[in-house]
């Protein structure tokens, strides 16, 4: 993930959440896109489905000087965005729910180190302009070697 470096590379992602002292964490292989200033990773996960039994969803990190957003396909589609100091539109869908949502940011880290990059940030999620929870979040993301 050197700069101005362009095409398509295997990564592997490693994402942690933390809600109210609860820990998710997201080991997934992915790829990454270089297309101009901005950086897609692609990575699927597994989420347990309403019914009981796992749906995939596929998540597309689109990753600027000036922030991040995540769009998620499949089992639920959603839109969220973050930038610091912005409060700013998202959505959630599910086949049994929808709502729209708004992060509000309060602080983004990026730090990219050779063939690593470390995003983290802590944000509040509103729905229906009521706070949701306080989130943090620490994603990083790790070139593999070409085989």
């Amino acid at each position: 993930m050197t700069e101005g470096q362009q095409g398509k590379f295997a990564v592997s992602v490693m994402l942690e959440s933390v809600q109210g002292g609860e820990r998710n964490v997201v080991q997934s292989a992915g790829e990454a896109i270089m297309k101009g200033q901005f950086l897609y990773i692609r990575y699927e996960e597994t989420q347990p489905g309403p019914q009981g039994g796992e749906v995939s969803v596929r998540n597309t990190l689109k990753i600027s000087d000036s922030g991040i957003k995540l769009i998620r396909h499949g089992g639920v589609q959603s839109e969220q965005s973050f930038e610091p100091g912005q409060r700013l539109p998202g959505f959630y869908r599910s086949p049994y729910t929808q709502f729209n949502l708004i992060t509000d940011t309060r602080r983004l880290d990026m730090k990219r180190d050779g063939k690593k990059l470390a995003v983290t940030w802590e944000y509040d999620l509103y729905v229906y302009d009521e706070l949701s929870g306080q989130f943090a979040i620490s994603l990083n993301i790790q070139e593999e070697p070409q085989s």
